[in-house]
């Protein structure tokens, strides 16, 4: 028999992945703070969700909120029975996943940090890229849940792994999506027709999914989210702390962090991080009515 799954979290990303999981067949409990539409079952509180649950997805904003979910006193793990498998799939410092498999493994609950790649679009088709940190004998247990909410499924080491590898995979998107705003800018300044040219990219060595997936909203300006430039600059800051840490310098994930602050500073936190386009633009004054 399929798992009884809790799920907290029904954001842009977590209502289709919860979704995806009651399409596929598993006994669904979410809970999200706010009133949400779901296909499955919702619960009145974290604890009600995570009663009798044998798998318990998180999918949360920040470190913060895992640690207020996960380890208060009302949260997940004073409700999980033993031998659950918690499986956090927000993005979140490394240090925070391994506080939560620390304190998990304390009561007997088996804990994974499983955070996505491929945006609201992915989690939606169920292709996300979900890079997984924890023992490996849990991530075959988790592997059947995974598989329906992604594409790539892989192990990466140890618990924080996934995080880890998560914060590279947001410093090299940031980065990508910061460099097709330039060159978009950089042709529209020579009347340059952009969306045969961004086919020719594409087709190329510059060829990336930044230019696949976001390129068209870019031009167009339709910069409704997908992955919030509050979120991206979030990611962000884990990714500064986390190479101070390790005393590993990344001078151009550096600048591209202050250029996703500067977004946010604008006004912007709640455009798709594909609205880096604006401050290109704002910056070479050519700033479009």
């Amino acid at each position: 028999m399929s798992p009884r799954i809790a799920f907290i979290g029904l954001g842009i990303m977590g209502l289709p992945m919860a979704t995806n999981l009651v399409k596929a067949g598993y006994d669904v409990r979410a809970y999200n703070r706010s009133q949400r539409s779901f296909e499955g079952t919702l619960a009145t509180s974290v604890a009600e969700a995570v009663d009798g649950a044998e798998v318990i997805i998180t999918m949360l904003p920040d470190s913060p909120d895992v640690a207020a979910v996960v380890l208060s006193n009302d949260g997940v793990l004073a409700s999980a029975a033993k031998g659950a498998l918690l499986i956090d799939m927000s993005s979140i410092a490394p240090a925070t996943a391994r506080e939560v498999a620390t304190a998990a493994a304390d009561v007997g609950v088996r804990a994974l940090d499983a955070p996505v790649s491929g945006g609201e679009q992915g989690a939606i088709d169920g292709s996300l890229s979900i890079m997984v940190g924890g023992a490996a004998e849990d991530f075959e247990a988790a592997r059947p849940v995974l598989e329906v909410l992604g594409a790539t499924v892989v192990h990466v080491g140890p618990s924080g792994s996934g995080q880890t590898v998560k914060a590279a995979n947001q410093l090299i998107v940031a980065g990508t999506i910061e460099l097709v705003a330039e060159a978009l800018t950089f042709l529209d300044a020579y009347d340059v027709d952009l969306e045969p040219a961004v086919q020719v990219l594409a087709g190329g060595l510059a060829g990336n999914r930044i230019l696949d997936r976001k390129a068209a909203g870019m031009i167009r300006h339709e910069l409704q989210p997908g992955f919030r430039i509050d979120l991206h600059h979030k990611d962000l800051g884990i990714v500064l702390d986390s190479a101070r840490q390790a005393g590993v310098v990344i001078p151009l994930g550096a600048v591209v962090a202050q250029l996703m602050a500067a977004a946010r500073a604008q006004g912007h936190g709640d455009l798709d991080h594909s609205a880096l386009i604006l401050g290109v633009e704002q910056l070479s004054g050519r700033v479009r009515e």
